[in-house]
């Protein structure tokens, strides 16, 4: 039996508590939002637990605890969602000898559109695929694969759509088609989430943001204030100048440096205020007559911005 929610006004996906293990691995750690129309994107890391978190969304595994709910049901086990959902896996899920109009027009005639013909037709060209309809998908690129699978999530015009990296193999001009897609299907009043590995996609696209690292929802809001919290974390920079030892007592007096550490030919320095350190830097050094030969972040990753959230 279906389960029904009730979810909290404008919300379509609520997600409550929700983990997700596999024997001792915890892929998806107490994770709770809720999603209204619009682009919500998944950032974080590759092994970060959003393809597990999709697959929950979309009904494809169930929650080892807690609740997910879309448009007030229950995900697992309810067939009858998908009439509502739109998925685009990333993992390869294209059938290599039909052409891309025939796997359009197939997940068309599963989802019983009344014009399985004019449905497929129209969700090629909103991915601009035409001319390539007719080719066995075994020979599409991967940023055609993703295409065609949008193609087939959008054919029977669903409310909510679920991404995962959809941008992946998409050259600069198919990313941009793409966005303005997404665009506009949100602009309709549609649910869009989709995950990335890449802050620049998220930025460009996504109204909200979920940062997932380790399993765990680091951080939500408008990606603007993401950003901040990103921009403003502790900093390390790694420096070779002319005299280490000038200039790092320098810097100690400087307010925006947390701490300086000289080594082996090299000098380390930890500051919490990006901006000021930037400003700060050739001023000081040019006042003092020391050449910086390099500067270099050492945590600039992925995972070391996440983790930082994280710890937060």
């Amino acid at each position: 039996m279906t389960t029904t929610t009730t979810a909290p006004a404008g919300e379509t996906i609520l997600v409550s508590d929700v983990s997700r293990w596999y024997g001792n691995v915890v892929a998806v750690n107490g994770v709770s939002f809720g999603i209204g129309p619009g682009i919500t994107g998944l950032l974080g890391p590759n092994g970060a637990g959003k393809s597990t978190l999709l697959h929950m969304l979309a009904g494809l595994l169930a929650p080892s605890a807690g609740e997910v709910t879309v448009l007030g049901e229950s995900t697992w086990q309810n067939p009858g969602l998908y009439r509502s959902l739109g998925l685009v896996p990333e993992r390869e899920s294209v059938y290599g000898s039909l052409t891309g109009y025939e796997f359009v027009l197939l997940n068309a005639r599963l989802q019983r559109v009344a014009d399985p013909v004019e449905a497929t037709r129209r969700a090629i060209h909103e991915v601009d695929l035409e001319q390539a309809a007719q080719r066995a998908t075994g020979g599409y690129s991967k940023g055609m694969k993703q295409r065609i699978k949008v193609a087939a999530a959008l054919v029977h015009d669903p409310p909510v759509l679920l991404l995962d990296e959809p941008f992946n193999g998409a050259d600069p001009r198919q990313r941009l088609h793409m966005m303005e897609l997404f665009r506009r299907l949100a602009g309709e009043g549609r649910t869009l989430v989709f995950s990335s590995h890449i802050l620049e996609e998220v930025e460009r696209l996504a109204e909200r943001v979920l940062v997932i690292v380790g399993g765990r929802l680091a951080a939500s809001g408008d990606f603007r204030e993401i950003r901040r919290l990103m921009t403003d974390r502790p900093h390390t920079f790694r420096l070779r100048t002319s005299d280490d030892r000038l200039l790092a007592a320098a810097l100690v007096a400087n307010d925006s440096v947390l701490g300086v550490e000289l080594g082996d030919n090299r000098l380390t320095v930890r500051t919490s205020q990006l901006g000021a350190f930037a400003r700060a830097i050739p001023v000081v050094a040019r006042t003092i007559g020391v050449s910086i030969l390099e500067l270099r972040p050492t945590d600039e990753s992925l995972e070391d911005v996440f983790s930082y959230l994280v710890s937060r």
